[in-house]
This record gives structure tokens, C-alpha cells and sequence, in this order.
């Protein structure tokens, strides 16, 4: 919330408070079939309670949220987050479906309209309630295995069948410390027993101190031949104010740090080269590079520099915009892994469709992508920022298996 403006803030609770009155107004009017007078009472005393205890909690919070501890202002942010949207979203429905029921009621007759308007009208509210407190308190922490198989001509006759898993957006401190539930996905991963583990970044929301107490459970990641990261939009506190910026650096510092103590290669415009039976394969990782205002201090061609030569190349980039502006058509990279968007955590997926509203900002948001012989894979993301929930959209654990593809 400290990225927003005061009147952000206060056209936000504006916004709260006018879907609140006419949801109140359609509300009203629903309980008029109720006979007795004290339940009605306390419905409408508990409506507007609720309604400007969020308001004035929003204010308060803004008000005073340079002085809270950061632990505490990261709690009551995405705590206000979800009730936010648990409370604004399911009104918002409620009050366009009654609204446009009463404008269309030549449908029933009037006796039909008095019954059944009110109750699809109380339909519409809770049921994307109770939707949205089922991906807060159900699937949040509710890991998937995404299995995807790439065939590639260019991939080495040694390096078939090759294993990756690949995770992303941990986004720590969203955790809150509880290292169980991270404990859980680890041992999902490890039985999958993977050749490299590839971590395609945002560690943290913001802060090193979200680091305190991680290291002993991701030192419990396990692959065969590595396990490599690039950094992501927010592994450099610039979503953060900042007393000087040494301290900027320092924290910046103390993530890369991190990554040698859970043992991870950490690849900032670099690349490593494994090798096998005389065969090779080069593991390419930029810093962050994404489309304006996101900063771009991935350099490509750098990290290319210890790869000339190999034919077969792995990009590891945190957003997929990199991928269609530097990657397709300009150089021979054969798979570029990436996360970022998390899917925007809402969305829609069946076998053959998948949707978000995330895909009105990227192109390339979750899954598979493939423009001739190049393949893009955005992971949906293991943590959640913001919204404390996933709706249809679970935190994705990517088990990719390589296939040399003949001929």
C-alpha cells in the first residue's frame, strides 16, 4: 500500500463505500421477506460495521504504515488485500446481477420475481465468496505438478530424457515463516528426482529478512547434476524506500548471498556449461529484463559470451516478455524458462483452455510456448504476493523432461 498515493487510497474506499450502498440498497430490499424485525436489525448493523471497520482499517493503515515494523506491515497488507477483495468482488456481483434481474423482471411474473430474483440475486454474492475464500484457505498452499514434455532437434543424444524441475516466485515472506508448508512442496520436488533444479526468481517480496530461518529448508532441495537461479523484479528493493543506497545494496547483497547458502548458482549474465561424454549444454541466466517500468538489467549478449559455440542452449529469465523481445528470432536458444506473472493467481483451466485476465498484459503468461524451434515455459509461480489465495490458478511445480527429437 505505500506504493499508492493518500488519494489512491481514498478513491479506493470510495469505491468501497458506493458498491457497499447499493449493495445495501438490494439487501434491504431482500429482507423484506424476512418477518422478523431483530434479524433484520442485525443484518443491517453488521453490513455497515463491517463495511466501515475495512474503510477506516485501510486509512489507518496507510496512515501509519511507515512506522509498523516490516513484518507487521506485510501482515496486515496482504491481510487487507484479501478482505478487499473478498468483500468488494462478491458485492460487485451481487449488486450488477439484482440490479439487472429487477431492469429484465418481465422474464418472471411478479409473484416468480418476488422469490426468485432475491434468492439468485443472494446466489450471485456468495457464491464467488465462498470461490474466493476457497483459494484463500484451499488451494493457496495447494502445490501442483505440471508434467510438460519438449521434444528438440537440437538437444545432445547424451542429455535425452534430461529431468528439470523448475519453480518460481517463492515470494518468501508472503509465508510468514511457516516453513512447513515449504517443506511440503520440497518433498514433492525431490521425489521427482530431477537432474537440475532451476529457480527463475522473485525470492522475496522485497526484504533480506525475509530470508531468516529459509535456509535449512531449502538446503533440503536435492538435484543430480545442479541447481541454478536468476533474480527477479523483486530481489532488488526497488519496490522499497530506502535509508541511503548502501542500504539498498546491502540488502540486494545479502539475497545474492543467499543463494551460495542453500547452494544454488546464482547466474547474473553468466552461463555454465555441463558436459557430457563430449557432449554439451550451456545453462544461460540474465538478470531481470522486463518492459517498461519493470528495469532491465539483464544483458543477453553478455551472458551469451561463455556459451558461444554450444548448440544447445537453456535461457533462464525471470519475465516473458524477455523471450518475443531478445530471445526469438535473434538467437539459437532452444528453451527459455521463465515465471513472474503467477497467472495473476485467478483464472481458468481445463485441458485444452486456459484463461486469466492476465493475458490482456502478457502475451505469454502460463504454459508451453513454441514459435519454430524455440519453446518458452512460464511457470504459474509456488508463492503469492497480494492476494493471499489462487483462484483456479495452484502454485506450480514445473517437471520438465527433455527429448532429443529425430529426424
Amino acid at each position: 500500500m505505500r506504493s499508492y498515493p493518500f488519494y489512491k487510497i481514498l478513491l479506493l474506499c470510495l469505491v468501497i463505500l458506493v458498491v457497499d450502498i447499493f449493495a445495501f440498497y438490494w439487501l434491504f430490499s431482500v429482507t423484506q421477506l424476512i418477518s422478523i424485525s431483530y434479524i433484520k436489525i442485525t443484518i443491517y448493523v453488521a453490513f455497515w460495521i463491517f463495511t466501515i471497520g475495512l474503510i477506516l482499517s485501510i486509512i489507518i493503515l496507510k496512515s501509519r504504515l511507515e512506522k509498523m515494523q516490516a513484518y507487521r506491515k506485510q501482515l496486515f497488507v496482504s491481510s487487507l488485500y484479501g478482505l478487499v477483495i473478498s468483500s468488494l468482488i462478491p458485492k460487485l456481483i451481487f449488486v450488477i446481477v439484482i440490479s439487472g434481474m429487477y431492469l429484465t423482471n418481465h422474464v418472471f411474473s411478479k409473484e416468480e420475481s418476488i422469490i426468485i430474483v432475491p434468492l439468485l440475486g443472494l446466489l450471485s454474492g456468495f457464491l464467488p465468496f465462498f470461490i474466493i475464500m476457497f483459494g484463500i484457505f484451499g488451494t493457496k498452499y495447494k502445490f501442483e505438478v505440471r508434467n510438460i514434455t519438449v521434444k528438440l532437434e537440437e538437444l545432445p543424444a547424451d542429455f535425452s530424457g534430461l529431468k528439470i524441475v523448475q519453480i518460481s516466485d517463492l515470494h518468501l515472506g508472503s509465508f510468514s515463516f511457516k516453513y512447513h508448508i515449504l517443506d511440503r512442496a520440497i518433498a514433492i520436488i525431490n521425489e521427482l528426482e530431477p537432474d537440475f533444479i532451476f529457480f527463475t526468481g522473485d525470492l522475496v517480496n522485497n526484504f533480506a529478512w525475509e530470508l531468516k530461518g529459509w535456509t535449512a529448508v531449502l538446503n533440503k532441495l536435492v538435484a543430480k547434476k545442479g541447481k541454478y537461479a536468476v533474480l527477479g523484479n523483486h530481489d532488488y528493493g526497488d519496490y522499497s524506500k530506502w535509508k541511503s543506497p548502501e542500504a539498498k545494496k546491502a540488502n540486494h547483497e545479502s539475497i545474492k548471498y543467499f543463494y551460495k547458502k542453500i547452494g544454488f548458482k546464482l547466474l547474473l549474465n553468466d552461463a555454465e556449461i555441463i558436459k557430457s561424454n563430449g557432449n554439451k549444454l550451456a545453462i544461460i541466466g540474465v538478470e531481470n529484463w522486463g518492459i517498461p517500468p519493470f528495469k532491465q538489467y539483464g544483458d543477453l549478449q553478455k551472458a551469451l559470451v561463455k556459451a558461444k559455440g554450444i548448440s544447445f542452449k537453456i535461457l533462464l529469465s525471470h519475465d516473458p516478455t524477455h523471450w518475443s523481445e531478445e530471445v526469438v528470432n535473434q538467437t539459437n536458444i532452444a528453451l527459455t524458462l521463465s515465471g513472474h506473472t503467477h497467472g495473476m493467481q485467478a483464472g481458468f483451466q481445463t485441458k485444452n483452455i486456459k484463461w486469466s485476465p492476465i493475458k490482456y498484459k502478457y502475451k505469454h503468461w502460463a504454459g508451453l510456448y513454441i514459435q519454430g524451434k524455440q519453446y518458452l515455459h512460464v511457470n504459474r509461480g509456488l508463492g503469492w504476493l497480494g492476494f493471499p489465495g489462487r483462484l483456479g490458478m495452484r502454485p506450480e511445480i514445473s517437471f520438465i523432461k527433455l527429448l532429443r527429437k529425430e529426424n
